[in-house]
């Protein structure tokens, strides 16, 4: 099964504040970061999207031909092919010297006879390595079809994993005291400054730590390493899959490139129209919608694993320790913080992206909490998928692409440093917090914690470096047909945001796959077949196609 690192989690700084909003911007963050840079000749303002250029065609600009003339040189890294691609670190002054070196990963075609290309893949994030999702057997999940046609190839993007240099931010270092448990609705003065402090002090550390990187991480640069990528491993056109936040990069490229597009596939799609707070109240209605799911379809999909009989007793339940998180947190084993009602809802959360493979782990970390022991939901919270594994002694190697990956002070996993750093530099967000305080009320009734929490976890864009992107529909002339992948149930990119981008890319499709989780290419049958029918053969999919497990 390919599991697309969906927004994978493993936190930042704190855990009270990294948990939560690891776990309801996930999409957000990852999601609203389409580019805004269209590509037709010369410069100057491009009249349909304010604050954007108009870009030539890069691979022409003298001052980038040594990017685009350079060739990937491959060495074996365990079972894949690895090289390192170069890129200017600011692309409007790319003779500067000053660069990224990002990780390539390559798993070669199984029937070289039959090569169409090179498939890119992004898993997602922002923040996810590429070369790790190679590494965890992605290749290996692609149908047999896809694997005789092309090399699998991924990256790490720019800032993320083993690129260098990486993202990242400084530890938090205030005493208990300093620190603030995070209240699901901050509601009184002390509280919202508490909540706004935490979210300053956590931006002023990646600043610390990464000032020089923030404007230069975002998607619109990431995509043009895409096309980089693309030249260098010799191919006339790009032939692409992303999950997620993967979308947004997508989109970004064939706004920026539409007619280097061979094929693209856009699964747990973005509305790049949207503006903070609807992507907000999307995903958290989403979330929420997700978690009544579970307590309705538990029994379905784990049997007698489930924390009650009934879908009332499963939702009792949830209801149950939510105020009893709020009052006091659950013990946690080896932690004097224990988990609070933050940590709670991101626990629940982070489990509803695949439930066949999550919703059994969640429903033993609720029973377990249920008896005053909050050590399995603290570590689903955490990102932890092994959280209710009985085998302590998994293997924890990063792989063959270790080597490459970050030094120093930089975390082997800094996805949630890029987490941050794409979300408010790509997305728009207020300056002063008075729109966060008023994006409140509305969030609680659209969503209750989920939509609460869900904004105040954009209180770190308030204080951070911002790009000039804003939202817009996309622009993208001349592209091929693009097939959009929507799950009905999809907690993080709602399925209506599916339905939009489709509609919104000239000639676009929509797979429907009518299941909850979040994406479907590698988790049903029926969209591995239509992806890779289109993938192989570009065979376009039928206006109301659907699928379902």
């Amino acid at each position: 099964m390919i599991l697309p690192w969906t927004d994978h989690p493993g936190e930042f700084l704190v855990f009270r504040t990294a948990a939560r909003r690891r776990a309801l911007v996930l999409a957000l963050a990852v999601l609203g970061t389409t580019s805004l840079a269209a590509c037709t000749a010369g410069s100057g303002q491009d009249g349909n999207r304010p604050g954007t250029r108009a870009v030539a065609d890069p691979a022409t600009r003298p001052d980038l031909r040594r990017f685009y003339g350079q060739k990937l040189h491959w060495r074996p890294c365990g079972d894949f092919r690895c090289a390192t691609l170069t890129v200017p670190r600011d692309y409007d002054r790319p003779g500067d010297g000053e660069t990224f070196a990002l990780p390539v990963a390559k798993a070669a075609t199984a029937v070289p006879g039959k090569r169409l290309g090179s498939l890119v893949l992004n898993p997602g994030g922002p923040g996810e390595s590429g070369v790790r999702l190679l590494e965890d057997g992605v290749a290996d999940d692609i149908g047999k079809g896809v694997r005789a046609r092309f090399d699998i190839v991924s990256f790490d993007p720019r800032g993320v994993g083993g690129s260098k240099p990486a993202l990242t931010c400084l530890a938090d270092d205030r005493t208990g005291d300093e620190a603030h448990e995070a209240p699901l609705y901050p509601r009184t003065d002390a509280e919202r400054a508490d909540v706004l402090s935490d979210a300053r002090a956590t931006a002023a550390a990646c600043r610390r730590a990464s000032g020089p990187l923030l404007p230069h991480v975002g998607t619109d640069d990431a995509a043009r390493d895409m096309d980089v990528l693309r030249a260098a491993l010799g191919e006339r056109r790009l032939t692409y899959v992303g999950w997620s936040y993967g979308t947004s990069l997508g989109t970004s490229y064939a706004e920026q490139f539409p007619r280097r597009v061979r094929a693209m596939v856009l699964d747990g799609a973005v509305d790049p129209s949207l503006d903070w707070r609807q992507r907000v109240l999307n995903q958290s209605t989403g979330f929420r919608d997700a978690v009544e799911e579970y307590a309705d379809s538990c029994a379905d999909v784990v049997g007698e694993a489930c924390p009650g009989t009934t879908p009332g007793e499963i939702r009792a339940l949830v209801d149950r320790l939510l105020d009893r998180t709020r009052r006091e947190p659950l013990p946690v084993d080896g932690s004097g913080e224990g988990l609070d009602a933050a940590g709670l809802v991101s626990a629940l959360s982070l489990s509803m992206y695949t439930p066949e493979a999550q919703w059994e782990g969640l429903s033993e970390a609720l029973r377990a909490a249920d008896g005053g022991d909050g050590t399995k939901l603290a570590a689903l919270a955490a990102g932890d998928e092994d959280a209710t594994d009985t085998d302590t002694d998994a293997d924890t190697d990063a792989g063959p692409a270790a080597s490459e990956g970050p030094t120093d002070d930089v975390p082997g996993d800094n996805g949630d440093a890029a987490l941050m750093a794409v979300d408010c530099l790509d997305v728009p967000h207020p300056r002063g917090a008075q729109a966060y305080w008023d994006a409140l009320a509305p969030a609680d009734k659209a969503a209750g914690v989920y939509g609460t929490s869900g904004v105040t976890s954009e209180l770190v864009c308030e204080d951070w470096p911002a790009g000039a992107r804003r939202p817009h529909r996309v622009h993208a002339p001349g592209v091929p047909p693009v097939l959009v992948v929507g799950t009905t149930g999809d907690p993080a990119t709602p399925y209506q945001e599916a339905v939009s981008l489709a509609r919104q890319f000239p000639g676009g499709m929509l797979l429907s796959f009518e299941a909850p989780g979040h994406t479907g290419y590698g988790r049903d049958a029926c969209v591995d077949e239509k992806v890779e029918e289109y993938l192989v053969s570009l065979t376009k999919v039928r206006p109301g196609t659907r699928c379902a497990p």
